[in-house]
């Protein structure tokens, strides 16, 4: 299981390696070549015993042009110690495998993605010796995947989304969209892509809101979280354990939102068995703008 947001950050890469090309290619528009073949490597780059160095995730990737070396670095905050390793790492990867070494910083923080991005220079000021450019992947270039329809195109770019902008106004949009590109997976893969999602929810209210997405979801019968749920299931029956998750996830969207809720919208929403009506509402408390849009059938809420 994934515990921390700085493991999930980068853990994401080796489920689908393919993603951090596609990161490079689209959303930071490097030429990065096509490659053939991934394999994860040894991230311990340690020479002298009592000298730790350890890479958080690093990919081998066979491409028509050569071998590149991905490091993929999780940062969550500037860390200067962390920032004077990163050429060390470089030099250590190309001298001892003779390939091209990439690094690439993932982060959830726009103060740390500008530090990050700062190039390091080593050697006489205004003539550096040696110069080290992070890619950097963070809030202000990863996309805004708010759709249903951009999150079935590519999930673990969805997923790397919500990891990144899990946060504010648009996180009910970016959760709602991820949840229902999950459904096309098989359930192995979704279980762990959604727990990546659940490390790196900083948000209290976001996270909540994720996890009764997911309870409802029944992907995580296996899961610490759905165990209090599968318990009330087995006594009351899993059908109503469905209903009342979803009545409960319809009214934290709307309360997570800031919009208030009168006393006889939660009535009615409490009181209602259909599930099929409770998904549609709480599709339509991602973006309702008043709690009363919940029962309306204009487009104000995507159903």
């Amino acid at each position: 299981m994934v515990s921390s947001s700085h493991e999930a950050l980068h853990r994401i890469f080796q489920k689908d390696p393919a993603l951090l090309t596609r990161a490079l290619q689209q959303v930071l528009h490097i030429p990065f070549p096509e490659p053939r073949d991934f394999a994860g490597m040894n991230v311990d780059l340690t020479e002298i015993e009592p000298v730790e160095r350890r890479v958080d995730t690093l990919l081998r990737a066979e491409t028509d042009e050569g071998t590149y070396l991905l490091v993929v670095e999780s940062q969550g905050k500037p860390d200067e110690r962390k920032r004077s390793s990163w050429p060390y790492y470089l030099s250590y990867l190309h001298e001892k495998y003779r390939s091209e070494p990439v690094l690439i910083v993932v982060t959830q923080s726009r103060a740390t993605a500008r530090w990050a991005a700062e190039p390091i220079h080593l050697g006489v000021h205004g003539m550096p010796s040696l110069t080290v450019r992070p890619f950097v992947l963070g809030p202000e270039n990863v996309p805004l995947i708010t759709t249903e329809q951009e999150a079935r195109q590519d999930p673990p770019l969805a997923v790397l989304s919500a990891m990144t902008h899990g946060r504010g106004r648009h996180a009910p949009a970016i959760l709602e969209s991820l949840e229902a590109a999950l459904r096309t997976l098989d359930r192995d893969t979704a279980v762990v892509l959604a727990q990546f999602v659940d490390s790196c929810l900083a948000d209290a209210q976001a996270r909540q809101m994720w996890r009764d997405m997911m309870t409802a979801m029944q992907y995580f019968w296996r899961h610490p979280w759905a165990e209090e749920g599968r318990e009330e299931g087995r006594e009351e029956g899993r059908e109503e354990g469905r209903i009342q998750e979803r009545a409960e996830m319809v009214l934290n969207i709307l309360r997570w939102r800031d919009i208030a809720v009168p006393d006889d919208v939660r009535d009615r929403v409490e009181a209602c068995t259909d599930l099929d009506q409770l998904t549609t509402w709480s599709r339509r408390a991602v973006h309702a703008t008043t709690a009363a849009d919940l029962f309306t059938t204009t487009r104000a809420a995507a159903d």
